[in-house]
């Protein structure tokens, strides 16, 4: 199994659009985090998680989501998830991330959600 991560971000406005590539796990969860922090850190409180290139999130990359959308939550920002794999859509929904963010099917649509 592959473990590289990657992330490769896109500033629109007051959106930024990051698109995973590999396993999300701890390493690269804290990825997320750490991208998410500096950007919120100089306002911006949209934000689009490309997933098209991730196959799989184990439980503690789900935790550093949650992370996220907590302190999104906090301030009336917003996560939206999009291009998820079936397995990912489903364990997400298990799991209610959806009650507190939300998901479109590609990032053009999420556009249309902020």
């Amino acid at each position: 199994m592959v473990t590289d991560f990657n992330l490769e971000t896109t500033k629109q406005e007051n959106c930024l659009v990051m698109k995973t590539f590999g396993y999300i796990n701890n390493i690269g969860g804290q990825k997320i985090v750490d991208v998410f922090n500096e950007h919120k850190d100089n306002g911006i409180n949209n934000f689009i998680l490309n997933l098209s290139e991730s196959k799989i999130v184990n439980s503690i990359g789900i935790s550093y989501l949650i992370e996220v959308i907590e302190k999104l939550n906090n301030s009336n920002g917003k996560l939206i998830f999009t291009n998820l794999d079936p397995t990912i859509e489903k364990t997400f929904t298990i799991m209610g991330l959806f009650q507190f963010a939300e998901k479109a099917d590609t990032v053009e649509d999420a556009y249309g959600l902020i």
